[in-house]
């Protein structure tokens, strides 16, 4: 179970989208919740993995040193 306070300007639009279309606010969050969970996960596991070798560059510096 998770209980969440949302700014009421969220609150409002999340309740207006629901009322709208007839699903409820919580199949939203949850859809949102799922999105977002999915996309964190691949970030800290990619930026894990580059911890993992060392060294990381930033685009610029991997330009230079591919000399592209």
């Amino acid at each position: 179970m998770l209980a969440i306070r949302l700014q009421p300007d969220l609150e409002e639009r999340l309740a207006r989208l629901a009322q709208r279309t007839g699903r409820t606010k919580t199949f939203y969050a949850r859809e949102a919740i799922e999105q977002h969970l999915e996309d964190l996960e691949d970030y800290y596991l990619a930026a894990d993995a580059l911890k993992a070798r060392g060294r990381t560059y930033s685009a610029e510096e991997a330009k230079r040193e591919l000399g592209l």
